[in-house]
């Protein structure tokens, strides 16, 4: 997977044919259309990329996308090397402002929702500090480049603790609902901040759910929703930002409660709600913990 060049407008590289299937199931699984022209093993095209392999083993790739596509699919997933030929793409230096959030799918800790605006040669600079998609970046990773978006870059971050999540939810009954409030008061504060209206956040509901929060807000924006908007390098800040302040304040929750609090909703983070309780109460749970999640029922119900 050697001899790859860059043209203002193209990539090319050699790929082994043996990533063939995958990377065509990967594509489809993407939204990408495929068809069969002659001397090639196929042709895809998604939103702003297109994808040509043949049978040669060449792999083109063009577009408007094609830089993102390159860093947090191709390069990762099929070239498996990080940074190949990527430097002398363009970067989409538009102003904008990115929304991710983290902490939805943890039983454990706060939901946090960050924005963060960069424009011009600021987005070079995500790039030059390590910024890329929060979960292909260990935990340590992530708070130190976090330190350096919070230090250099325009970003508002709003931070749920538990306690106060689960009377949110009491009202909002939804968590999409929940989120859509979260994004849209992001928003509203970087539109503030910067007066820039472009917008793009990673799709995770119905798109008329964020906008209906903020048309309660009477903010007119161009926003753009659209599924792994963590490939966009301001989008990805904000995914670490989000990320580096949920994994603070599980940390500090474990800390205040002297337990170790483990991400996500498996088998360890169940067996860790056991001992809380144990120690402190199930009516301490609400203290730490996201009370509509079914793992509720695993932690209550079997002692």
């Amino acid at each position: 997977m050697k001899d790859a060049k860059e043209k203002s407008n193209t990539y090319v590289t050699n790929v082994d044919l043996k990533v063939a299937d995958k990377l065509s199931a990967d594509l489809i699984e993407r939204g990408f259309e495929l068809t069969h022209p002659p001397y090639t093993i196929f042709s895809a095209k998604g939103n702003g990329v297109s994808c040509t392999l043949y049978k040669s083993g060449k792999l083109m790739v063009q577009g408007k996308e094609m830089a993102p596509f390159i860093e947090f699919y191709l390069e990762p997933e099929i070239l498996k090397s990080v940074g190949f030929g990527y430097d002398n793409l363009n970067i989409d230096l538009t102003p904008r402002i990115g929304i991710d959030e983290s902490g939805k799918g943890d039983f454990f800790g706060a939901l946090c929702v960050a924005g963060v605006f960069a424009q011009g040669n600021e987005i070079n600079n995500l790039k030059a500090i390590g910024v890329k998609d929060s979960k292909k970046l260990s935990d340590p990773l992530i708070i130190k480049i976090g330190k350096k978006i919070k230090a250099e870059f325009q970003h508002h971050i709003i931070k749920i603790n538990p306690k106060k999540y689960n009377e949110l939810y009491a009202q909002f009954k939804n968590l999409n609902s929940l989120l859509a409030w979260g994004h849209a008061a992001t928003i509203e504060q970087l539109v503030q901040k910067t007066n820039c209206r472009n917008v793009i956040i990673d799709q995770f509901a119905n798109e008329n759910v964020v906008i209906t929060a903020l048309m309660r807000k009477k903010m007119e924006i161009k926003l753009t929703q659209r599924h792994r908007a963590e490939e966009d390098l301001i989008v990805a800040a904000a995914s670490i930002l989000a990320r580096q302040t949920f994994l603070e304040s599980l940390e500090q929750l474990g800390k205040e409660f002297d337990i170790i609090l483990p991400k996500g909703a498996s088998a360890q983070t169940i067996a860790a709600a056991k001992t809380f309780v144990r120690k402190h109460g199930k009516e301490a749970l609400p203290s730490v913990a996201k009370m509509h999640f079914k793992t509720l029922e695993s932690v209550l119900n079997h002692g």
